[in-house]
């Protein structure tokens, strides 16, 4: 590690290698180079010819493929600082390295066919890795879910005590979050593109140019290095670049995501406050300098930081592709450069931290049924009242009876910081006709989670587990998180 100039801690800290290697000097350059035999190969299978002669022969593409992946950076650097180009800098270190096929190199693209090109190709592998840890994610909160789906606890509107519900209906709520957000992803993921090879304003001139105006030719360029590169298509009309919008669509799928686990994070560092429920929490962690006893929510804490970063981030995308001129400008490239690799790399570790928070999720059944039972007299009183009617009281003023006896008992609890005393106070009360022991059988918080349990069935079975299975070979994700 450098301790004598900043280092990002999205790669020291929070970004797992298979990430942080997607967005990698060697993996772009290694494009590059994959870009360059493509597109030789094209012009070669379309004839490209001179004089009756193939400009392309097999023994150049040889040539380019045998080095491939032993690039001469050194060759690179030294030639980028005399001309002050990256791309042409590769293009000499290549050629460099194959005489024979120096020539042939980049011919008739311009620096947006491997520049673009691979901002795709890479977009692309990481959107993968992320449904591959969104999957998993998805998959942890549903077996979190079925574990605690008849776990009475207390619900909250405004954070102010509600109808119970369970601890795995309540998981459920992240879960559909997380579930809206990979259909987001697969569909942004589906309509991926790549540039193709269009030259310096998007009208294929060069290409015109190379293939002496042979229209249908020019025409089969691009769907052949796509599929030489693995896409099924090029998007059919460009500028220099691919439409900035593109960048965009991808920053909002990361930031959906990043609004659901902050979502989630939060509800967790409110129920660790409450003691229901503890993210995981090491035997020698310590959770603060002064207070030995604390134990803080700092994953849950961490996913909140660094999904607001990701949020935020999603805004340079959309004010980039909105102020791009004509068919091309030059500054989104230093915002891009920021912009993506940073958004994914931080969503990354979002993941890697929802994965190890979700599997170490710690459940405190007492505490969660001792606060359900301090309120859940106030919600059993339509119940109660129901009972008293059957037993010959009058509706209406055992309403007005119930009302007054509940405020009694709230300024029990809330002035004198006593129990909840409703129960004594109504047994008390000779217009109910119900004794202490008929109240308190009432006190079964089953009685009023409505339909947690069955909601929760349906929604595995009917939903999670079918995309679990469509994406089983994605499972099996664990994450090690590095502080």
């Amino acid at each position: 590690m450098s301790t004598d100039r900043y280092v990002s801690p999205l790669s020291e800290r929070y970004a797992s290698r298979e990430m942080q290697y997607i967005f990698s000097p060697d993996m772009k350059f290694r494009t590059w180079r994959r870009l360059w035999i493509a597109l030789a190969e094209t012009e070669k299978e379309l004839g490209l010819s001179r004089d009756g002669k193939p400009v392309i022969t097999d023994e150049q593409i040889e040539e380019l493929k045998a080095h491939a992946e032993d690039i001469n950076y050194e060759v690179a650097r030294a030639r980028e600082k005399e001309v002050r180009h990256d791309v042409m800098s590769h293009v000499y270190a290549y050629g460099q390295q194959c005489p024979k096929a120096a020539g042939i190199i980049h011919l008739g693209a311009t620096s947006c066919y491997v520049g673009d090109n691979t901002d795709i190709i890479v977009m692309t592998e990481a959107l993968k890795l992320v449904k591959k840890k969104l999957v998993n994610v998805i998959a942890e909160l549903a077996d979190f879910a079925e574990k605690y789906k008849a776990q009475p606890t207390l619900a909250f509107t405004h954070f102010q005590p509600a109808q119970p519900t369970t601890v795995g209906k309540r998981a459920t709520l992240w879960l559909q979050e997380f579930y809206l957000d990979l259909e987001d992803l697969n569909y942004v993921l589906s309509t991926m593109k790549l540039l193709g090879s269009k030259g310096t304003t998007g009208t294929q001139a060069s290409f015109l140019e190379l293939f002496d105006g042979d229209q249908e030719t020019i025409d089969k360029i691009d769907p052949m290095i796509a599929k030489k590169m693995g896409f099924a298509e090029c998007y059919p009309v460009s500028g220099q670049t691919y439409s900035r919008k593109v960048d965009t669509r991808v920053a909002n799928v990361l930031a959906g995501i990043a609004a659901s686990a902050h979502k989630m994070s939060n509800d967790i560092r409110l129920l660790q406050h409450l003691k229901e429920v503890e993210e995981p929490f090491e035997k020698t962690q310590i959770g603060s300098s002064a207070m030995a006893y604390k134990r803080n929510p700092m994953r849950s804490e961490r996913i909140a930081s660094l999904s607001r970063y990701v949020m935020i981030d999603a805004l340079n995308p959309a004010i980039t592709s909105a102020t791009q001129w004509f068919e091309r400008t030059l500054d989104d490239s230093a915002n891009k450069r920021l912009s993506i690799p940073e958004g994914f790399l931080a969503i990354d570790g979002i993941l890697d931290l929802c994965l190890n928070v979700v599997d170490g999720l710690v459940v405190y059944p007492k505490v969660i049924e001792k606060r359900m039972l301090s309120e859940l007299p106030f919600m059993a009183t339509e119940n109660i009242m129901m009972d008293a009617v059957k037993a010959g009281g009058n509706r209406q003023e055992l309403h007005e009876r119930i009302r007054e006896l509940s405020m009694e008992a709230g300024r029990t609890v809330k002035v004198e910081g006593k129990e909840n005393n409703l129960l004594e106070l109504i047994a008390a009360d000779p217009a109910f006709n119900l004794s202490l022991e008929d109240l308190k059988k009432t006190m079964d918080p089953a009685k009023y989670v409505g339909r947690s349990r069955e909601q929760v069935d349906n929604f595995l079975k009917n939903v999670i587990r079918p995309v679990l299975e469509e994406n089983k070979e994605l499972l099996g994700v664990k994450a090690e998180i590095t502080v």
